[in-house]
């Protein structure tokens, strides 16, 4: 059977994205997809974990995973309800999991996901490949990003040279250029601090289209001091989070300055576009620009990105024929399949790991 589901709550966590997959068509044939969002109270105790990860209970942790795999449990069924493919079509689930914490650039590094997939495999009665990011990180790698071997495999292209943007809590790019091997890395934040800031002024999870940002102006004096970070003058191989990029870290480039709520979130918006901008310029100057993720869905930012990158076309995933709110969960269930043919899903030139890995652990229904 070739039919195949992945399952992916990102840095934002705005949804668990859903893709069932059938890779008996080349390359691939995408039969549904969905975006269930969080129950509310479980979405707020995630994210007490990870954002204050000095006062973690372990008994939180523990039942958060349990009730996480429950939720992409569900999420898994109502998808294959609604589509109507019967679990004994469905040869694995590759589930990516919550990510609680990315610290790769420790003395023991690690990265940790949670969404317990011994779980997800008793409720819906599928085997399932999760834990994708740990074994690269063991072979010396970041860990991250790991989509750049999948958009290698559906959107590199003879006659063009492209970037992949995906543009969720993170930013992070792959480059294909038809002369060379793919690379990727991350760029800086994404949507995280923008929706961090418009969660905290204004109560609302995003800023929709960027009409917050639009109201205000970019304070040029801000965008250099947000542009004055290290981790953006790294040389990939890099990845980075939410460890990083968060409201604290916002408050110190703040420091005691006064500013209207809508100019920082117009400059952190400028931010983005101005990050992600620099490393298309760098690395794959005049490269097409294909973006996924939440921020396809905000015409300001991606006009922001246009400008900076003129006159290099810039357009969503969609053009290229898959839905950018879905990649990263047909990826996951790509991933899912390449483990269970023993086939490697990572490359070192992009993690910095010691070579491609057989990524993920099986944890079989029977």
């Amino acid at each position: 059977m070739g039919i195949y589901l992945g399952l992916i709550s990102g840095t934002s966590m705005d949804a668990i994205d859903a893709a069932l997959v059938d890779f008996d068509a080349a390359p691939l044939r995408i039969i549904a997809t969905s975006a269930t969002a969080f129950a509310p109270d479980l979405k707020r105790r995630i994210s007490a974990l990870i954002d204050h990860a000095d006062r973690v209970a372990l008994d939180d942790v523990g039942q958060i995973d349990t009730e996480l795999g429950r939720a992409f449990a569900q999420a898994a069924l109502a998808l294959m309800q609604s589509a109507g493919i019967d679990s004994r079509r469905v040869t694995a689930i590759g589930s990516h999991g919550q990510t609680l914490r990315h610290r790769p650039d420790l003395a023991a590094p690690f990265t940790w996901q949670i969404g317990d997939p011994n779980t997800l495999a008793e409720r819906t009665g599928i085997s399932v490949v999760a834990d994708f990011r740990r074994r690269d990180v063991a072979a010396g790698g970041q860990g991250a990003p790991l989509l750049p071997v999948f958009h290698d495999l559906v959107f590199r292209a003879d006659g063009e040279d492209r970037v992949i943007a995906n543009l969720g809590g993170i930013a992070n790019i792959t480059i294909l250029k038809r002369d060379s091997s793919v690379t990727g890395f991350d760029t800086g934040p994404a949507n995280r601090l923008l929706d961090a800031w418009i969660a905290q002024h204004q109560g609302k999870e995003f800023d929709a289209k960027g009409a917050w940002a639009a109201s205000g102006q970019v304070d040029e004096t801000l965008l250099r001091e947000l542009l004055d970070e290290p981790y953006l003058r790294l040389a990939p191989p890099k990845s980075t989070g939410r460890e990083l990029f968060n409201l604290p870290w916002l408050q110190n480039k703040l420091g005691l300055f006064s500013r209207r709520p809508q100019d920082v979130q117009a400059t952190l918006q400028q931010f983005t576009a101005a990050t992600l901008a620099a490393a298309v310029r760098q690395y794959a100057p005049g490269a097409a620009l294909y973006v996924c993720g939440g921020g396809a869905h905000n015409p300001a930012l991606l006009n922001a990105i246009a400008a900076l990158i003129a006159p290099n076309r810039v357009a969503t995933t969609a053009a290229l024929g898959l839905d950018p709110d879905f990649v990263e969960a047909v990826a996951f269930a790509w991933f899912a399949k390449r483990t269970l043919e023993g086939l490697t899903s990572s490359a070192g030139g992009v993690t910095g790991a010691k070579g491609a890995r057989i990524l993920g652990g099986v944890y079989r229904y029977a």
